[in-house]
């Protein structure tokens, strides 16, 4: 079966429905159900058109500080000829719903649902909904960390069912990853990703590590394991964990369990405020010892 994708469409409840809900909010951890994702929680942008979103993570000191995330929602006509107006900032696009018109440097490519574009910071780009239907995309974007020597990455743009998954060792194809870029290429400071669970399959440890991560369940349910809880989530689900929140993972089915993740990877820990360097004099740098 071809992969599904869950996209919000807001909305409100009734007065009759129950105030109860999964949202949580920790120190180490936020559950944002699908359910919170209605018409009052909308924001919108500059410079974007027949356009409004939910923004799912953003940066917050003492939490997680690399990136931030939407859930982009374009009417038919909609889009933007400028819609990024922050120079270091790169992006991954990732379609749910509909198809949009990208256009790169003057070439346009229509991303259907599945559809992936990675667009570095600096990039010239534009998005539209030139058709009738709603279109809905997930939009990642992290401040590009440069490397001297370290070339900045390329635009990328393909789909996520022209990717073979790759298999975790051991685990005979039960928990797989759609990788879109080579895990190799130091040029990233980010990835998105797209886990995949057969039913019964694990995380059969408690992950523990330096990266920030955003998981939005794409297809499917699962118990997930943040910190020292346990919490149930479904599709249109997203996690935001901050870095070395222990997280686990049991897929009980009854089909398979998909989220779409964003890790910031393959950069030195900053050990001082930026531009702290560089205002000190040379002077108070200590010599080698001869």
């Amino acid at each position: 079966m071809p992969p599904s994708y869950y996209a919000p469409t807001g909305g409100h409840p009734g007065q009759d429905q129950l105030l109860t809900d999964r949202a949580v909010f920790t120190d180490a951890y936020a559950v944002i159900p699908k359910g919170t994702m209605r018409d009052i929680v909308t924001s919108f942008l500059p410079f974007w058109e027949k356009t409004r979103l939910w923004v799912l993570s953003r940066p917050l000191s003492g939490f997680a500080e690399t990136f931030s995330q939407y859930i982009m929602e374009v009417a038919p006509g909609g889009g933007s000829d400028r819609p990024e107006t922050d120079p270091m900032a790169e992006g991954v696009l990732f379609v749910v719903e509909g198809s949009a018109v990208l256009s790169v440097d003057g070439a346009e490519h229509v991303l259907a649902p599945g559809g992936y574009a990675f667009l570095p910071a600096g990039t010239d780009w534009a998005l539209h909904n030139t058709g009738s239907d709603m279109l809905r995309f997930h939009w990642i974007r992290k401040a590009y960390e440069p490397v001297p020597g370290l070339p900045h990455p390329d635009v990328l743009i393909t789909n996520e069912n022209d990717i073979a998954p790759t298999p975790m060792p051991g685990t005979d194809g039960k928990w797989a990853t759609t990788r879109f870029v080579d895990p190799a290429d130091l040029r990233h400071d980010m990835h998105v990703t797209i886990v995949t669970f057969q039913p019964g399959a694990v995380i059969p440890f408690a992950e523990t590590h330096v990266m920030e991560h955003g998981l939005y369940v794409l297809e499917g349910k699962a118990v997930y394991r943040l910190n020292q809880d346990w919490v149930e989530v479904e599709a249109g689900d997203y996690m935001w964990l901050r870095a070395f929140c222990p997280q686990a993972c049991y897929a009980g089915g009854p089909g398979k369990f998909r989220y779409l993740l964003y890790k910031d990877v393959n950069r030195h820990m900053a050990l001082r405020p930026p531009g702290t360097l560089s205002h000190q004099s040379t002077s108070s740098v200590r010599p080698a010892a001869e």
